[in-house]
């Protein structure tokens, strides 16, 4: 529940929601569509994670972009967000026409990843624009919003007889509506603007201890978010084969969009224990959860369905409750003239360190199983730990939550 009133939150918070679920769905959009495509053409494992890591080479080099030019602190966030969101829809729009997999579905992908940096971190700047008292809470709505929308393609693959083309269109269709809706959002009283170019400003998230000790412990909790995003579905057709589940495929799509989807659970409550008890605390406890998931699960391979699907639920949730606390905590710990440049820098970072952990995976698999591939992304989460526990003895971390640190 938002507790401070101030007239046009709720609708506000409401719209950005609706718009941030309906935009972030062409993200995963080709993974979803990858079981489909395979029935057209042969896919290698490298090709198969070039789907994906594609778009997040993309999101990289949008942020870094945006961050360099400050876009999300020098001009309208709903603007940047219309003009993202519609290009998005055009990229994936595309994809329909082209061949399954080649270099132009790959440099498609790259758009659509470039545009999301007009999306995701824009968005969490349009909402902390309404914060007062529960900053947590706004941007761990929104990053719930992020997982519904990137759970939602594989939603759409689980209906039996899809074609891949049908959910690039459904996913089209829905960042075109996000490119539309995003207008009615109004923009909150926290709202500042900075007047002029200021590149130096990414230096602080480096050179300001707490802000260096914040995106370290993003960096842990995002080596093992996307790579576990994007093979869990292979993981689970796997686990299912084994088990002699009928419709393997299927059965992982339903189970993937459920553990991915869940993940909004996990970012609201995040942000309401956080505002309550603490970020470092919160984001602590999250990460040892998913980190010991993620050493699990790989060596649940063929076990009965219930106890493949809990773990992979309870890894879903607890990977993505502490997300939205290091923006938040990032928000915080900034001046107010560059909480967007550093939120965008902050993802820049994040995602460019899963391009590695995303294109691990496979050779690691292939070499050690899945235990030792999803064991490797506990590495992650666990250095995270370290860092936020840090992070809590450092006097800067009083401006978090109010004090809570």
């Amino acid at each position: 529940m938002i507790r401070t009133f101030v007239p046009g939150k709720l609708r506000s918070l409401l719209i950005l929601l609706f718009c941030q679920v309906c935009a972030m769905s062409v993200w995963f959009a080709s993974a979803a569509a990858v079981p489909a495509i395979k029935q057209a053409v042969a896919l290698s494992s490298w090709q198969e994670a070039l789907l994906t890591s594609s778009v997040q080479a993309g999101f990289v080099a949008g942020t870094v972009l945006s961050a360099l030019l400050g876009l999300a602190d020098r001009y309208d966030p709903r603007r940047l967000f219309m003009l993202s969101a519609g290009v998005a829809a055009a990229a994936t729009l595309t994809l329909v026409v082209c061949a399954p997999a080649g270099v132009p579905v790959y440099v498609l992908r790259f758009v659509t990843g470039m545009c999301m940096a007009g999306v995701y971190p824009v968005g969490m700047r349009l909402a902390a624009t309404w914060a007062k008292g529960d900053l947590g809470l706004l941007i761990g709505l929104l990053v719930g919003a992020l997982s519904l929308g990137s759970a939602s393609p594989h939603l759409l693959a689980a209906f039996g007889g899809m074609q891949w083309t049908s959910v690039y269109l459904a996913a089209a269709a829905l960042a075109a509506i996000a490119a539309v809706a995003i207008n009615f959002c109004g923009l909150g009283p926290a709202m500042t603007r900075s007047v002029r170019l200021n590149p130096a400003a990414v230096a602080q998230a480096w050179r300001v201890p707490a802000l260096r000790l914040a995106n370290l412990g993003y960096l842990g909790h995002m080596w093992e978010l996307y790579a576990m995003w994007a093979w869990l579905a292979v993981f689970l057709h796997f686990s299912f084969e084994m088990n002699g589940v009928n419709q393997p495929w299927l059965a992982a799509e339903r189970v993937t969009f459920f553990a991915i989807g869940a993940g909004a659970l996990g970012a609201w409550a995040g942000g309401w224990f956080a505002d309550r008890y603490g970020r470092t605390a919160v984001t602590t406890l999250a990460m040892f959860v998913s980190a010991s998931c993620a050493l699990v699960i790989g060596w649940t391979a063929g076990a009965p369905t219930v106890v493949v699907t809990t773990l992979a639920v309870i890894w879903g949730i607890s990977a993505i409750a502490d997300s939205a606390q290091f923006s938040a905590s990032i928000a915080e710990l900034s001046t107010p003239d560059s909480i967007g440049t550093l939120l965008t820098a902050q993802t820049c970072a994040g995602f460019l360190l899963t391009l590695v952990s995303i294109h691990l995976v496979p050779p690691v698999q292939a070499l050690l199983g899945w235990p030792g591939a999803f064991s490797m992304l506990a590495i992650g989460p666990a250095l995270g730990c370290v860092m936020m526990l840090r992070l809590r003895r450092d006097p800067a971390s009083l401006k978090m939550a109010n004090g809570r640190r």
